[in-house]
């Protein structure tokens, strides 16, 4: 027979309780560490063309040279985003990411200490993997078995009124 007490009851739920709140705190946690990194990652694009005077100036670059300095990192990418997410799937999101993250962020302090134009351009392409690592597994990572995944909760576009909708759409 079990006992019903209320001591064991409340005991019951704070484990419980206490296990939903852990559970929240992580999920909290990982979309700020996932969308931290991603808002590096995009900002990193554009923010080198406000530097371009600059390096052009302290490195003595020429035209041809800014731009592979920024195309160097577009086109690593470009190119191993998908790479990326087939290492994740074997590997691991979580594990792929932090491998980006810790490549991005080496990759940065090469380029922040780039004695030339060449130094600049190769470590701005290991940005790029280290990139591609982040990017293809960010949103991975985020995505979690959740009430909405689920169906339990409605999706915008079936909560969209059928007016609303395009007449080959509808049946």
């Amino acid at each position: 027979m079990a006992s019903s007490s209320p001591r064991e009851s409340a005991g019951a739920r704070l484990v419980v309780g206490s296990t939903y709140a852990l559970r929240m705190a992580t999920k909290w946690w990982t979309l700020i560490a996932v969308c931290t990194g991603l808002f590096v990652l995009l900002l990193d694009v554009t923010i080198v063309n406000v530097a371009l005077p600059d390096i052009q100036r302290d490195l003595d670059a020429s035209l041809s040279d800014l731009q592979w300095v920024i195309d160097s990192y577009a086109l690593v990418l470009a190119a191993l985003v998908l790479t990326a997410g087939s290492l994740a799937d074997l590997y691991g999101r979580k594990r792929v990411f932090a491998i980006g993250v810790g490549m991005f962020g080496l990759a940065s302090l090469a380029c922040g200490s780039a004695p030339n134009i060449l130094s600049l351009t190769l470590a701005r392409g290991a940005q790029g993997i280290g990139g591609a690592a982040m990017f293809a597994t960010a949103l991975a990572i985020w995505q979690r078995p959740s009430p909405a995944a689920s169906g339990a909760l409605p999706s915008v576009s079936s909560a969209q009124s059928p007016a609303l909708q395009p007449r080959w759409a509808r049946s």
